[in-house]
């Protein structure tokens, strides 16, 4: 049987707005996303991800990765967390997230879209992350 870690596990969230969605919007709906899961005392953190230094030249210091969230959680907060991603997903339909963590050499990628899940993939995708979560420091 897997010991459940202590420590909170690193899982990453990718938004997708849907195709209408520009940049701004996408930008504006990930840092809204980031407030609301920064309130949840299952959440150790939840900020967004960088994608490197900024051209040179331009006023920017890093360039922030649009729709990406990297959150800090303990395999035990994988339904609440679900639960608010699930939430937010239900404001628009055309919303989907990505959630991606690493296991060593493996890792996992789950696409979340409630409208597109039965309450046995609910169920599936819950275990799957938490199980995945847990194994990271059996």
């Amino acid at each position: 049987m897997p010991v459940t870690p202590r420590a909170p596990q690193p899982i990453t969230l990718q938004l997708d707005a849907g195709a209408d969605a520009g940049a701004e919007e996408l930008d504006q709906l990930t840092r809204q996303l980031r407030d609301e899961l920064a309130e949840l005392p299952e959440v150790q953190s939840a900020d967004l991800l960088h994608a490197g230094a900024a051209p040179r030249g331009s006023k920017a210091i890093d360039l922030i990765s649009l729709g990406a969230l990297g959150v800090s959680i303990l395999p035990t907060a994988v339904p609440k967390l679900v639960d608010v991603l699930g939430g937010w997903l239900m404001r628009d339909e055309n919303r989907k997230i990505k959630i991606k963590t690493q296991m060593g050499d493996r890792s996992v990628e789950l696409e979340y879209s409630p409208s597109a899940m039965s309450q046995a993939d609910l169920k599936q995708l819950v275990e799957t992350l938490t199980s995945a979560l847990q194994s990271k420091q059996a």
